[in-house]
């Protein structure tokens, strides 16, 4: 599937979830997704905990990310050289 193909399964509406992307037709938050993921939670436990998703849906999640991640800059921390 290609990224515009997964991107397309993502949705932002004011009606639903504030606002905030979920996966289309459900209020399944992007963001929900992506903290499973980076908790290293495995793709089985996800997909058996939210039924109404398909693996297809959280590689969509990982691509709004990258998409989002491109789009500006989040500050983590700075990183200050030791050298003279």
């Amino acid at each position: 599937m290609s990224r515009e193909q997964l991107l397309q399964r993502i949705t932002v509406d004011p009606q639903v979830c504030f606002g905030k992307a979920v996966i289309r037709d459900t209020r399944i938050a992007v963001a929900v997704i992506l903290e499973n993921l980076a908790e290293a939670v495995p793709e089985a436990e996800i997909l058996a905990a939210y039924p109404a998703l398909c693996a297809d849906d959280l590689r969509a999640a990982l691509a709004y990310a990258a998409e989002t991640a491109r789009e500006r800059v989040i500050p983590v921390g700075i990183i200050t050289s030791t050298k003279p």
